[in-house]
Formats: C-alpha cells, sequence, structure tokens
C-alpha cells in the first residue's frame, strides 16, 4: 500500500513496508513540516490583481504550512488571503500593508472560495482558526489608523478598527460594517479637537445606533466613543463616549 497524507498538514504517512530507503529523508521532511506548523515564520506580498491561495502540498514544505503570516505590500485592490482547504489550523496574521487608500481597499482572510471573508483591521495581528471550510476570529491585537480628512472623506470601517480622524479640513463619515457579529467594536478619536468645525457622521449601514435609525453626528471636539455591536434590535451601543 502506498504513502497516505495527513490531512491538515499533509505530512507523509509510510505504510508499513514501503519506502524501502528512503525512510530517512522522508522523516525529515516531515519534521521540518511540523516545524513549519509550530514556528514558521513568512512574509507574503499582498500587491497584484489576484487573490493569494496558500499551498498545501502533499509531502513537502509549502507556504500554507507556516504558523505566522506578515503581510506586506501596497495593496492595488480589495485583497483577500485564502487559507488552505481542509486544515483544521491556527494562523497568526499581521497586516503589515500599505494601505494608504485605506477607504478604498480592504484586506481579508478566508479559507474557501466560497466562504466567509475575515475582515482584517488596518495594522492589527489577529489569531484566526480554520475548520478547514471557514475562519474565524480568535483573538485580534488592534492598532491605530489615522484619517486626515485632507486625503479621505469617506471610510468604511471593520471590526477592531480604532481610528484616529482628523477633521482639520472638513468632515469625514465613517460608515459601520454591513454584517456585525455581536461583540464587534470600532472606535473613532477626535485626533486634532476639531469635530465641533468639522464633525464626523457615522453611517449606521442599515443597522440600529441604539436602537435608533438615525446616523450618528459626532460634533464635540476631543470626543472618543466606542461602538459595539450588540444584537439586530439594540444594534451598535456604547460602550464608551467621553469629551
Amino acid at each position: 500500500m502506498a504513502s497516505s497524507f495527513s490531512n491538515d498538514l499533509k505530512l507523509e504517512i509510510i505504510s508499513t513496508g514501503e519506502k524501502a530507503g528512503l525512510w530517512g529523508t522522508i522523516t525529515n521532511t516531515n519534521l521540518q513540516i511540523l516545524q513549519q506548523a509550530a514556528s514558521g515564520y513568512i512574509e507574503l506580498s499582498m500587491v497584484g490583481n489576484a487573490d493569494i491561495t496558500l499551498a498545501l502540498t502533499d509531502g513537502d514544505i509549502s507556504n500554507g504550512k507556516n504558523l505566522y503570516f506578515k503581510l506586506i505590500g501596497t495593496l492595488a485592490r480589495n485583497q483577500t488571503l485564502i487559507m488552505p482547504n481542509g486544515a483544521e489550523r491556527i494562523f497568526v496574521i499581521q497586516d503589515a500593508t500599505n494601505r494608504t487608500t485605506a477607504n478604498k481597499y480592504t484586506l481579508s482572510v478566508k479559507t474557501t472560495s466560497s466562504s466567509t471573508p475575515v475582515a482584517v483591521p488596518v495594522g492589527a495581528t489577529m489569531l484566526l482558526k480554520s475548520d478547514g471550510t471557514n475562519t474565524s476570529k480568535a483573538i485580534t491585537e488592534k492598532s491605530y489608523f489615522t484619517i486626515t480628512s485632507s486625503t479621505i472623506t469617506a471610510y468604511t470601517a471593520v471590526a477592531g478598527d480604532q481610528l484616529f480622524v482628523d477633521t482639520t479640513q472638513t468632515t469625514v463619515t465613517v460608515t459601520l460594517p454591513a454584517s456585525p457579529a455581536i461583540g464587534d467594536e470600532v472606535v473613532i478619536i477626535d485626533a486634532r479637537g476639531t469635530f465641533a468645525n468639522n464633525a464626523v457622521a457615522v453611517n449606521r449601514n442599515s443597522q440600529p445606533i441604539n436602537s435608533g435609525t438615525n446616523n450618528l453626528s459626532l460634533n464635540t471636539n476631543g470626543q472618543a466613543i466606542t461602538l459595539v455591536y450588540i444584537d439586530s434590535t439594540r444594534g451598535w451601543a456604547y460602550k464608551t463616549n467621553t469629551a
């Protein structure tokens, strides 16, 4: 009987009596694959006009077997990293891409072409888990992203965004995530103490805000607010609201 391969890491499993004289080579490769899964680090360029699909090669080292993925490059489109199909794994994703046009381009991770992608907040590091078909969030180490009204006047937030908003030049619209999950948060902070002159309009994006159907205006200098999603009835609620 020929060798078979494990589901999650594609380790070569040698059948009894097979691979005479090759055990050493196969064992060493298997150990290298285990090392990749335990501590492997790779930088992946997210530049290009197609989603990036990670490989899971039978019995050999391949990029989808690493533990830690640092995503780099300047995005030219909404970009998705597709994790290996069929592998039940945990992964660490670090966003080190250049998203200077962050109001236009998003970065996300999913497992198969048909699964729901997980949005990566700008500059975040995330622990993700895959059941072989779907990717879901475990832990997010958040970062901060500065929106300067001279270059960005409309921004669509993703869960976990922490936004310094500079409205020195003009008003800014922040649109909340379209399909939030319970516990998702978005932070908006007045970066220059100018909200009273140029407010931030928070577009509720079809979800309630504090059970209401109106968008939110942040118009107090020095205001800092954290919105947390509760459910489709309450919608987004104030976790904190200071000025």
